[in-house]
C-alpha cells in the first residue's frame, strides 16, 4: 500500500528497531483495465438480449451472466499480491496462497513469476511477465545510458515499464523488480517470530460455486 506519491506508508518502529511499513500490494493494471472493459461489453450485450430478445434468448442471457462474469473477475480483477513483515499473500484466480516468510524458499521470474514455498510451486497471476519489457531493459543496461534507463518506462507518453518502489534495480522489467523486492522481503523477514508457520491454500468458492451453478443453469435453459 502506498501514498499518493507512490511511496509506502511508514509506521512505528518494529521491536528490533527497523521501521514498520504497511502492506505492499501489487496487481496488473492492464489486467484490471481489460477486465472492466470485458464486463462492460458483456453487460451491454446481455442487457440488450434480455430487453429485446425473444423466446429463450433472455433466459439464456441471464443464465450466462455468472458463467462469463465470474471467470472474468477471477482472472482480471481478483489477482493480487500483498506482502507485509510477516507473510506473503498471493491471490490467484481460483485460490489464495498465504505463505509466512519463513516458509518461502524463493521467488523467481522466468516465463512467469513463481513462488516456491512449502516444497511446492505456485504461479503468481497478479504479476505477469513481459518479455518485451525485459528486452527493452536489457538494451538499456547494455548501452549503459543512465538517462535512457531513467526514461525507459515512457514510450510516446505512455508508461510501459513502471518503477517499483524499493526495487534494487529500477531499470529491470516490472515483474523482475517486484520479484526482487519480494525476495528481499523474504530474506529480511524470515527470522521474525510472527513470520513462522505453514503455507495455507484456500479455494475461492465464492467464484467456483456460482460459476458451476450458472453453467448447469445455462445448459438446462439451452437444452430444455
Amino acid at each position: 500500500m502506498t501514498d499518493s506519491d507512490g511511496k509506502p506508508h511508514q509506521g512505528s518502529a518494529a521491536p528490533d528497531g527497523e521501521p514498520e511499513y504497511a502492506d505492499r500490494v501489487y496487481r496488473s493494471v492492464p489486467g484490471v483495465i481489460s477486465g472492466v472493459f470485458l464486463l462492460a461489453v458483456a453487460a451491454w450485450l446481455i442487457g440488450d438480449a434480455v430487453v429485446t430478445g425473444t423466446g429463450k434468448t433472455p433466459y439464456v442471457a441471464l443464465a450466462a451472466v455468472p458463467v462469463f462474469a465470474l471467470p472474468v473477475i477471477a482472472y482480471t480483477l481478483r489477482p493480487a499480491v500483498r506482502a507485509d513483515n510477516s507473510r506473503l499473500l498471493v491471490r490467484n484466480p481460483w485460490r489464495t496462497i498465504t505463505a509466512p516468510w519463513a516458509s518461502v524458499d524463493a521467488l523467481r521470474a522466468g516465463y512467469s513469476v513463481e513462488l516456491l514455498a512449502g516444497d511446492k510451486k505456485y504461479q503468481v497471476w497478479a504479476v505477469p511477465v513481459s518479455l518485451r519489457q525485459r528486452k527493452r531493459a536489457t538494451r538499456a543496461q547494455t548501452r549503459g545510458a543512465a538517462e535512457h534507463a531513467s526514461r525507459m518506462g515512457m514510450v510516446f507518453g505512455r508508461q510501459t515499464n513502471p518503477v517499483v518502489q524499493g526495487a534494487p534495480d529500477p531499470t529491470r522489467a516490472w515483474s523482475d523488480q517486484i520479484t526482487d523486492v519480494l525476495q528481499e522481503m523474504a530474506e529480511r523477514n524470515a527470522a521474525r517470530p510472527e513470520a513462522a508457520g505453514p503455507v495455507v491454500v484456500r479455494w475461492c468458492w465464492w467464484v467456483i460455486a456460482p460459476t458451476l451453478v450458472g453453467l448447469v443453469a445455462l445448459i438446462t435453459v439451452i437444452t430444455v
